[in-house]
């Protein structure tokens, strides 16, 4: 397990906050739907870019922190590092994302 700040403290560094990220990801179904909302915001990306319909920039964070959500509350059953490392759990997301499509992370 990571060890995490003192309470009242955060973390200085995103690379003291990954360690915590991903042992708030041990559950196999949590990160799985991770890595679909992250594909599905992509996915969403892509549309938005092919249409030139902006109400697909709008559905990304929808499906991204829908999917991330449904599987700390359902799977994990802890609360998303969102709340209180918005742009390193955002950095986070992505890291391991890109670790698992590209093998360094088990799916």
């Amino acid at each position: 397990m990571s060890s995490q700040p003192a309470p009242g403290e955060r973390y200085q560094s995103f690379s003291q906050f990954y360690p915590f990220y991903i042992h708030e990801h041990s559950n196999k179904t949590c990160r799985r739907i991770h890595i679909v909302g992250s594909a599905l915001v992509l996915g969403a990306l892509a549309m938005a870019v092919a249409t030139l319909n902006p109400w697909w920039l709008l559905a990304m964070p929808v499906i991204g922190y829908g999917f991330a959500w449904v599987g700390h509350f359902f799977f994990e059953k802890n609360r998303p590092a969102t709340f209180k490392y918005p742009l390193w759990s955002l950095m986070g997301d992505w890291r391991m994302f890109f670790e698992t499509i590209s093998g360094k992370r088990k799916f």
